[in-house]
């Protein structure tokens, strides 16, 4: 914008100076800065989306993925404690199954558990989190990113010519970053990027250690449990490196190599006043991917993707009957090609193909260490005119099974269809309606885990409808309000949950759940003269899950476990010539440990109030960014998930130097 700006107020005076003076005369212009407002995607969107950048995600002083979520309406993120807990996400009330993951484009799986743990990523190297349910209106991506209910897209700064970023026109770029805070907390990371003409390198590296100690107070039953938290402990080093070369105006070629390993304690569940937990688990995984974008021309492009992916962890525990380890390994091969073609003014349509062969071997007694082969094929089609935008798709799934010992599953053949509208009813007004019809395939744990997987078991399929409306309007060029609402309805049958039999517990297909809810959001932007700004936001959902199993059931229509009736957030970033200073609160409303709304398995609500100083220096050209967080005021040891105690008041600083 200030180029564009710059260069429209050079052209009127420059086309008249010329005819009346002479060559040698030079006039000098002072640059002109527009500042306006971006419209949020989440605005003008036919289905729900959520973004956050690396600039709000800074002042807003989160810290981690699941902390990100966590701002989002619709999310629930199951957080097991301690700095090395394990997140994982749930997208209205789905489970976290049906909740993909995508990394710089490509998808990241884990066919073991079906769940991917947030806990892995950093965000010091992250450009951009986005949350998308149901149906994207880009249809120009790879077909398994049709096939979940949400998906997360996660961009890093690998991106050296962003528009966005602060690096803008800059060929090198080194940053570094180092913080400490409560719990031994330390860790270093180091982001560099290098850009010669058609060649750009980039690499990014973090190490992170801390002991994980903290005191607590927990209510059990009639008793109160004052202790400390042990085996929360955590050593992390991650590491990628990136290569993109400009064939030419029309062709790109991306590489991305990525590594991380990991030594934590799991912390176990406070059971009365037994703190003792010996959960150790080790983590490795490395990925390489490349990346592949032919222009052919304004009407028809291609992308294709290749990765290669090992993942190794190993769980150990010391229990009464002795020690005891189990290791995992998984190895996948995934391909995916994108063809899309602009035929007519509006109409985007788009085919994909992807292919993925994954294999999982385990060291548990009569393993079945299966293989699976998957074919995505998707059709997809875009249009849009100036008061309306159709999405429509259709996924083909196909997926074969084979084992080394034992009898595979029949595998699962399904078709997926989705599509979503949007009408724009006035200028600043607009409506949307989307509807999915999605499954979630049987993990491989659930399939084949010694004693407990069940080879029968079918997709776990849901139905999602969606209905919205979105406002946006511009006051006096000064301030922005933007708001939004959509109500959905959905249904899961053919749930894959643990049954008991006889003298053993087993995977079933023995679950339905009816959601119906609402999520609400509002942002409002005011901006004053002399680089004032505030910036508050807010997100609530209301979230009916219930049980629709089996109406002779005791618990038949009580809400599902874990999934709060109420939850939201807030926020307020005052951004000043000085210092920004942001306030953030969490709301948790009631719930159930277990499907079984009893007074036994409730859980209180609980509020997270937080703030965040910084404040940035200019020293030689270079930026000083200093950074302090406070978070859990109010210090109590909510629980996330049942007799997994929280930290109390915690504190955090950051010191970066940018070059």
């Amino acid at each position: 914008m200030r180029q564009l700006a710059s260069f429209l107020l050079l052209l009127c005076p420059l086309g008249t100076i010329a005819q009346t003076v002479d060559t040698d005369t030079t006039q000098t212009i002072k640059e002109v800065v527009v500042n306006g407002f971006r419209i949020s995607g989440n605005i003008l969107a036919s289905s729900p989306i959520q973004t956050l950048s690396h600039a709000e995600m800074e002042r807003l002083g989160i810290r981690d993925m699941g902390d990100a979520l966590k701002r989002f309406s619709g999310v629930q993120v199951k957080d097991y404690g301690g700095v090395g807990g394990m997140k994982t996400v749930n997208i209205r009330g789905l489970g976290a199954g049906h909740t993909g993951v995508v990394y710089d484009g490509v998808q990241v799986g884990d066919c073991q558990s079906g769940q991917v743990d947030l806990s892995r990523f950093t965000l010091d190297n992250v450009s951009l989190v986005n949350l998308q349910i149901g149906q994207d209106d880009d249809v120009y991506q790879s077909a398994k990113s049709y096939a979940s209910a949400g998906m997360i897209n996660i961009s890093t700064l690998q991106s050296y010519a962003d528009r966005n970023s602060e690096t803008t026109g800059r060929r090198t770029n080194l940053s570094t970053t180092v913080r400490t805070g409560s719990y031994g907390l330390f860790s270093p990371s180091l982001l560099f990027r290098q850009q010669f003409s058609h060649f750009g390198i980039g690499a990014y590296g973090s190490y992170e250690r801390a002991d994980g100690i903290y005191f607590f107070k927990l209510k059990n039953g009639i008793k109160t449990i004052h202790e400390r938290r042990n085996n929360s402990d955590i050593e992390t080093w991650r590491g990628e490196v990136n290569l993109d070369y400009q064939l030419n105006n029309r062709q790109t070629l991306k590489w991305k190599a990525y590594g991380f390993t990991s030594h934590r304690g799991l912390p176990g569940a406070v059971i009365y006043d037994n703190t003792y937990s010996a959960e150790r688990l080790a983590d490795k995984n490395v990925f390489t991917q490349f990346f592949y974008e032919n222009l052919f021309s304004q009407h028809i492009k291609l992308k294709a993707a290749a990765k290669w992916n090992y993942s190794w962890s190993r769980y150990s525990d010391v229990p009464a009957g002795g020690y005891k380890e189990d290791t995992y390994r998984q190895q996948e091969a995934y391909m995916t090609a994108t063809l899309w073609t602009k035929p007519l003014q509006g109409l985007h349509l788009s085919l994909a193909q992807d292919y993925a062969h994954n294999h999982l071997s385990m060291t548990l007694p009569q393993a079945a260490n299966p293989t699976r082969n998957s074919l995505w094929t998707a059709l997809a089609a875009n249009y849009r005119t100036r008061q309306f935008t159709f999405n429509s798709s259709l996924l083909a799934t196909n997926i074969s099974e084979r084992v080394k010992l034992g009898n595979a599953s029949n595998g699962f053949h399904r078709l997926s269809p989705a599509f979503s509208l949007q009408w724009r009813c006035l200028q600043d007004l607009r409506f949307r309606l989307g509807y999915k019809d999605i499954f979630r395939t049987p993990t491989l744990n659930e399939l084949y885990y010694t004693g407990v997987g069940n080879r029968r078991l079918n997709p776990e399929k849901s139905r999602q409808w969606n209905l919205g409306a979105t406002y946006s309007h511009t006051f006096n060029h000064a301030l922005q309000l933007s708001l939004t609402a959509d109500g959905y309805f959905g249904n899961v049958t053919d749930k894959i949950i643990a049954v008991p039999r006889m003298f053993y517990w087993q995977m079933m297909n023995a679950g339905k759940v009816r959601q119906i809810g609402l999520d609400l959001s509002a942002n409002m932007e005011k901006r004053w003269i002399n680089d004032w700004s505030l910036s508050m936001t807010g997100s609530y959902s209301l979230l009916n899950a219930t049980d629709r199993t089996n109406p002779t059931d005791v618990f038949y229509g009580d809400q599902i476990a874990y999934t709060p009736l109420h939850s939201g957030s807030a926020s307020a970033l005052l951004h000043t010539p000085w210092m920004d200073l942001s306030y953030n609160v969490l709301l948790m409303g009631e719930r159930y440990s277990l499907g079984y709304s009893i007074p036994q398995n409730r859980m209180t609500g609980f509020t997270d109030h937080s703030v965040t100083l910084s404040k940035n220096f200019r020293i030689l050209k270079q930026q000083l960014r200093l950074q302090l967080d406070v978070r859990n005021l109010g210090n109590k040891n909510y629980e996330v998930v049942r007799f997994y105690p929280m930290p109390g008041t915690n504190w955090r600083l950051s010191v970066t130097w940018k070059l």
